[in-house]
């Protein structure tokens, strides 16, 4: 009983993390249980749409000078994580299977004198995933990727390059489809 208090409490202190920051629009979302919503003073603006739903163990970070889209009717599915540090955009109606992670950086690093890489500088490029789309569990997106519409990225995929609409993308192949009609 007294953990169904405490998860309430968490839900609600996390939505309220949300709607009270000054450059936030968050519609009618749903989470689940020990989600997390990063979000620095400066961030240049979150949007999240109508009838979204992030299931349980979310983990989203959007940076200062950053701005994060969500678009309605959207799912994340236990697991998740979004990391923002530029742009992120995510088409309505787009489902994600556990695990799925967003990154639009990469650390820094230089070879030349030697190899050293960055703890605290990135290279930043946005992401942009359409709508109607499905990332299937443990894909990872990474930065400057744009999804088109109507696209399947199959489990354990990693996406490095774009993607254009109606396509469907598993163990690296891409295979164009034409919807059943």
């Amino acid at each position: 009983m007294l953990h169904l208090i405490l998860e309430k409490l968490q839900r609600k202190h996390q939505l309220s993390k949300l709607k009270k920051h000054p450059n936030t629009l968050v519609g009618s979302i749903k989470i689940g249980i020990n989600n997390h919503f990063i979000l620095s003073e400066a961030v240049e603006k979150v949007a999240i749409g109508t009838s979204v739903n992030f299931r349980n163990y979310i983990h989203i970070l959007v940076d200062k000078k950053a701005e994060l889209i969500i678009e309605d009717g959207v799912f994340m599915n236990n697991f998740c994580s979004v990391n923002c540090l530029d742009s992120i955009f995510i088409g309505e109606n787009t489902l994600f299977g556990e695990n799925v992670k967003l990154y639009d950086h990469n650390h820094a690093y230089t070879a030349v004198p030697e190899f050293k890489v960055s703890h605290s500088e990135f290279s930043t490029a946005p992401i942009r995933i359409g709508k109607n789309c499905w990332l299937g569990s443990n894909v990872t997106v990474l930065k400057g990727v744009s999804i088109g519409n109507n696209c399947i990225i199959g489990a354990g995929c990693t996406v490095f390059k774009d993607i254009p609409d109606n396509t469907k993308v598993f163990n690296q192949q891409q295979l164009i489809f034409k919807p059943v009609v």
